[in-house]
């Protein structure tokens, strides 16, 4: 039995207006807002829970109500970060520290506790108590009296916050940021909860109250929270530490645990609005990879029918999300979630980790079904990217607040001011268009925000606007009497006039860091976008905000992130990334996430036509990985190096959530490793994979929907051979680029993609030390005048094959006529 003080869900009317209709939701296994508890009187024995820490789900921030600008006082120990999260709190009149030994020492010198503060620089409930509570003088000086002050950054810190949102999730059953808990100068938890209100409500306790009572509980019954804190600690890293005594899957487990995976998120599929469970809606991209993939099996089985209804799930909820108000229809882009089931009101904030997934699964949906509606809106997203979100030397950067001012001089910010819009202000921009932009987007003079009873419940948005595409364009186009293409044109030509408006609008707040893991997924997504758009109609036309770039440009923007950070956030001598990266490198060194998601994008751009560089990159990573992270006796990947001696929990992480878990994409990358690479380094990466994949069988057997990416990765690995498609010619040639097109142009997640330029002696010599088959090939196939392809599957290979359109043949022969020769 653990005492804790007991953190209770406060009155829905004693939260912000725009944080209350999700508080309800806080549970969510997709992520949800905070839970924001104030404590009790009583300190309260009950069951420590570690075991559902390890179940639990990632968490993420309520949206929150307008919020101002705090003048600037006095400059605190932030003010030498370089974290924009840490800068917003440098000008507080709470003595903050960043992370850190001087902290540490701090407490222990003058025998306090510790106030730990976790959030991001575009969290809406961090902003809120920010403004509440530490610009208060009077809080100030409680936290400034009694305890010594942190401030993390999570995104900079996930380290530090997997530790303490572990510990509140298994405690209180729910978590979210601002994190906020209370630590003894040892660094073990006492209690903690997430938002609080300043003052008493309701007959709930506010920040105030709370830290009174915490510095009560610390002079009168020390001895009982230290311990507990110590025990809470030792309970999670038992369980979160698992490890498998056999490095073998059970026979048929794979197999099992996608269609098991497939039945349950089936069962929560919402056949009128799309997507997966109910309000609030979270684009978690690892559901659609899990149903895509295993559409593709059942096609394979000869299961038509199944497959058309599993991938159809996958169409109409991409659909529905794409034509709501999550999508930014005249930016670009996707919001963080729907608090509506319609996928129309969004919490506002932009996070660099959706746009590459989600560009991801559009992609892949546009390899099967070649409608251009899923590659269109592929381009929109990396088009937005390269526009708002790259820095000057290819950095992409990590996320756009939800909240600005609704005019230059305003000193508040209001929630999606950036975004919305009147009837009026259309009206003006607009002109002779107006009607029908309006009528297209559902726009309204009294506001539009009524589709759902979740979706402005407090009438927020009154007389204001979010985008949405409720009728079918061809549709349209018939009821105002015009071609389908005249239709397309004016709508492209209303949204970029608007463009032209909103972009002269106070911006939301940019959060400029660039960190190594979602860099990683964009690199992939910009990679595969290379290639996979080549295959669109020619003719194919495109609409403001969506550019119409040649798709090579995907693939200088992947080179150029995969540079920076190879330049700025990684050292050759020792072959270890750092995290971050915002004027410098962060002090934190790189994590499992990191390595993984780098990996993941730097094979994606070697196989979709980048240089060999980068495949040698990846397998240089992967050793480091290996090194830092595996667990050599257990299996499977810790998500830190257990070198940092103020992390005190090393943990192995499975779900996929928002993120997919380091460990998911480990599973896959070893597994596409030893099927480029050949001899006792492919088998050392197949039996990394196993092992790792027999660390978390119960969890593929009992809760597959928590591990999609994972069920996969399983799968992949039990396949008996993968299937090899081996490029030799010279790059330079244009058939060469064609043979790559062809190559990807059909979804097919279990293949491997080889180029060799038998000219080119760094390949040539790479292949014979990594590969030597692959280097035979290349000799054997050599012609100057030629491009040969080969394609290998159990131990057996093609004749060569001379043409795109004949690969293509040999690959999918229903949908060969797709590839022009």
């Amino acid at each position: 039995m653990l005492p804790r003080l007991l953190l209770l869900p406060p009155s829905l009317h004693s939260l912000p207006a725009r944080g209350s209709r999700l508080l309800q939701h806080a549970l969510r296994p997709t992520g949800s807002p905070p839970l924001s508890p104030p404590l009790s009187a009583v300190v309260l024995p009950r069951p420590f829970r570690a075991r559902r820490a390890f179940a639990m789900a990632e968490h993420t921030d309520a949206p929150a109500s307008s919020s101002s600008q705090p003048p600037q006082r006095h400059a605190n120990r932030l003010a030498s970060e370089h974290s924009p999260y840490l800068l917003q709190h440098a000008h507080n009149p709470v003595d903050w520290y960043p992370w850190g030994e001087e902290a540490f020492a701090e407490a222990r010198k003058r025998d306090v506790p510790i106030f730990l503060s976790i959030g991001y620089s575009t969290c809406h409930w961090c902003h809120v108590m920010e403004v509440e509570s530490f610009e208060n003088e009077g809080v100030a000086k409680l936290l400034n009296d009694w305890f010594v002050s942190i401030k993390v950054d999570r995104e900079e810190r996930p380290d530090v916050d997997k530790v303490y949102m572990t510990y509140v999730q298994a405690l209180y059953g729910g978590g979210g940021w601002p994190l906020s808990v209370f630590l003894s100068p040892d660094l073990k938890p006492l209690m903690g909860g997430t938002y609080f209100p300043p003052d008493d409500k309701f007959g709930r306790p506010g920040f105030k109250t709370v830290l009174r009572k915490v510095k009560d509980a610390w002079d009168t019954r020390r001895d009982m929270l230290v311990k507990s804190g110590a025990f809470a600690i030792e309970q999670l890293s038992e369980a979160l530490s698992v490890s498998a005594e056999l490095n073998k899957l059970s026979d048929g487990l794979p197999q099992t645990a996608v269609h098991k995976c497939a039945d349950q998120l089936s069962a929560s599929y919402d056949p009128k609005y799309g997507g997966f469970g109910s309000a609030p809606k979270f684009p978690r991209p690892v559901e659609a990879q899990l149903m895509l993939y295993y559409a593709k099996k059942l096609e394979e089985a000869g299961k038509s029918s199944q497959a058309d209804k599993t991938s159809g799930m996958v169409f109409f909820s991409l659909k529905c999300m794409a034509r709501g108000g999550i999508h930014d229809h005249i930016g670009g882009g996707f919001h963080r979630y729907s608090v509506d089931e319609c996928w129309h009101v969004p919490h506002f904030e932009k996070m660099l980790y959706d746009q590459g997934q989600l560009t991801n699964v559009y992609l892949d949906s546009f390899a099967i079904t070649k409608d251009v509606f899923y590659s269109c809106v592929s381009r929109d997203i990396l088009d937005y990217l390269r526009r708002d979100m790259t820095g000057s030397e290819g950095e992409i950067f990590s996320a756009e607040d939800a909240d600005s001012a609704e005019y230059e001089g305003d000193p508040r910010k209001k929630e999606g001011a950036f975004y919305v819009w009147t009837s009026k202000e259309v009206d003006d921009v607009l002109g002779e268009h107006s009607e029908l932009f309006k009528d297209h987007y559902y726009i309204k003079p009294s506001g539009n925000c009524d589709l759902s009873r979740a979706s402005d419940p407090h009438n927020e948005f009154k007389g204001k606007n979010v985008l949405i595409e409720r009728g079918d364009p061809s549709a349209q186009a018939s009821k105002h009497g015009m071609p389908i293409s005249k239709y397309l044109d004016i709508l492209g030509e209303c949204r970029q006039k608007l463009f032209d408006v909103r972009v002269r609008r106070p911006r939301p707040h940019l959060d400029d860091k660039v960190i190594v893991s979602w860099n990683g997924l964009v690199i992939s997504s910009f990679a595969r976008a290379s290639r996979i758009l080549r295959t669109e109609a020619e003719g194919t036309k495109f609409h403001f905000p969506v550019v119409g770039s040649d798709p090579n440009e995907y693939l200088e923007a992947a080179e150029k992130a995969a540079s920076f950070i190879k330049k700025q956030l990684y050292d050759e001598q020792t072959q270890r990334l750092q995290h971050s990266f915002r004027k410098g490198p962060s002090k934190a060194p790189g994590f499992l996430d990191d390595y993984a998601f780098l990996i993941e994008g730097l094979l994606d751009l070697y196989e979709f036509g980048g240089s060999i560089q980068w495949l040698k990159w990846a397998i240089q990573l992967q050793d480091t990985q290996d090194e830092l992270f595996l667990d050599k006796e257990g299996g499977a990947y810790f998500n830190t190096t257990g070198q940092d001696p103020s992390i005190l929990l090393r943990v192995k992480e499975d779900h996929d959530g928002a993120e997919p878990s380091g460990n998911s994409v480990s599973a896959i990358n070893l597994v596409r490793l030893a099927s480029l690479v050949s001899g006792s380094r492919a088998a050392g990466y197949r039996q990394n994979a196993e092992h790792l994949l027999a660390v978390f069988e119960s969890r593929l057997k009992e809760v597959p929907m928590a591990v999609p990416l994972m069920c996969c990765a399983a799968d992949m690995f039990s396949m008996p051979s993968w299937k090899e498609i081996v490029v030799i010619g010279r790059k330079d040639a244009q058939e060469f680029e064609k043979m790559l097109v062809a190559a990807h142009a059909e979804y097919e997640p279990n293949k491997t993609v080889i180029h060799i330029d038998p000219t080119n002696s760094e390949e040539v010599q790479f292949w014979e030390e990594h590969n030597s088959n692959i280097a035979l090939m290349a000799k054997n196939n050599a012609a100057e005048d030629r491009v040969v392809a080969l394609v290998c599957q159990n131990f057996t290979c093609s004749p060569p094959i001379t043409s795109a359109s004949s690969l293509q043949a040999k690959l999918s022969p229903r949908s060969a006529a797709r590839i022009a020769s």
